[in-house]
């Protein structure tokens, strides 16, 4: 017999909203393992204790973002309404089925006012990750890095020119150091490198700059958004043109728990900010990294010292390199470390000439032996003798 409902429910009913969530769901797990009352005590000093109307827990907003970006809740109005609605997301956070939620204003009006600015977010993130080592779910011994670009809320189209000074990593003035160690090594005179300029105790001019400021006064222009100018116009191959961010991520093997983010504008390198990170993570976490994966956008002489000082092994990503069409690359001769020389394929040896400013070692074939090679016009260059570099590790 069929029987239909008629009207909709109004009576009282007595319910355990713990009984409702699944012992499965995956918030569960979570609350089982991440103790977020924390988050209450680092943010106390942003609140008045004395006086104002009673605040919501910071602990409860921040768990709200972290339900947005959990299960894909971009807009904070959604957000507050799936919260409303959903009992699992109110059990998380710690609400009956008859308390009043939080709406999408406490999320902005704390985030543009309340916290922007300070390092709350990278506090709480850290000392998540810092329980999540405690349960054993982070390893730190083989990380991989990458980047993701993010579209910033602004037109391509809408820019103006700017003309900004470069800035120099600290990191470069210990490469520069080792590349004329190693031209010393081969008898080489050092090289001279472009050095900061340093205000006399009694000067006060507008030349020189702060340890801040490392650009050497070299500037470039850049295309600035006038509608989000902290972000940055990327153009890289195979990505869309416009104004981007950029996330950089390091995630730990062992469970794939992320490490560590951080955010640039969308034209800054990968390079640039990795081996800061890396070393942030070390000091913070207590790292001692084996090996790290990177692609090959971060194959250059700056990461490949530094992570050889420290006996970090990496899984890089190499480029072939452009050549032309009809002859073979660099990646056809075969280095012989004991004797620091390169072999061709038709077993000529080239030796070492020189160390350049970008942290390599040039290598040539000496004496003519390349006049009469069979494959000569297939070699590296069309010239008398074949040159190669190779890396300066």
């Amino acid at each position: 017999m069929l029987k239909e409902k008629s009207g909709r429910q109004g009576q009282m009913e007595l319910v355990d909203i713990e009984a409702l969530v699944p012992s499965d769901h995956l918030l569960r797990k979570i609350d089982k393992y991440i103790d977020f009352s924390f988050i209450n005590e680092i943010c106390r000093p942003y609140y008045c204790e004395d006086n104002g109307r009673p605040a919501i827990e910071p602990a409860i907003m921040f768990k709200m973002l972290f339900l947005g970006y959990l299960y894909g809740i971009r807009s904070e109005t959604r957000l507050a309404e799936e919260v409303r609605v959903n009992l699992a997301y109110r059990w998380f956070l710690g609400y009956g089925i008859a308390d009043k939620t939080p709406d999408a204003s406490v999320i902005w009006q704390n985030r543009i006012r309340r916290f922007n600015g300070t390092d709350i977010p990278r506090r709480i993130f850290d000392e998540i990750l810092k329980q999540a080592m405690s349960h054993g779910l982070v390893g730190g011994r083989i990380l991989y890095s990458d980047s993701t670009h993010l579209k910033a809320s602004a037109n391509k189209n809408k820019f103006q020119e700017a003309e900004v000074r470069k800035e120099t990593q600290d990191y470069l003035d210990d490469l520069n150091k080792a590349i004329n160690d190693d031209r010393a090594v081969h008898g080489k005179k050092p090289l001279k490198f472009e050095e900061k300029p340093v205000k006399p105790d009694d000067e006060d001019d507008e030349d020189y700059f702060d340890d801040d400021d490392r650009g050497g006064g070299e500037t470039k222009r850049v295309k600035e958004s006038t509608t989000d100018p902290e972000s940055g116009y990327m153009h890289r191959d195979g990505k869309p043109l416009g104004f981007f961010y950029l996330d950089h991520r390091t995630v730990d093997s062992w469970n794939n728990i992320i490490t560590d983010t951080f955010v640039t504008p969308g034209n800054v390198n990968d390079v640039k900010p990795y081996l800061e990170r890396l070393k942030y993570q070390i000091a913070k976490f207590d790292f001692n990294p084996f090996a790290v994966g990177l692609d090959a956008g971060y194959n250059t002489s700056p990461i490949c010292k530094y992570l050889h000082d420290l006996g970090i092994n990496a899984a890089m990503g190499s480029r072939r390199g452009c050549h032309q069409k009809g002859k073979y690359g660099k990646y056809k001769f075969t280095y012989v470390k004991d004797w620091d020389i390169y072999i061709c394929p038709e077993r000529n040896y080239l030796e070492y000439v020189t160390t350049d400013r970008n942290g390599y070692r040039e290598y040539k074939a000496k004496n003519k032996r390349c006049e009469n090679c069979p494959r000569r016009n297939e070699c590296l260059k069309l010239q008398t003798t074949s040159t190669a570099k190779g890396g300066f590790l």
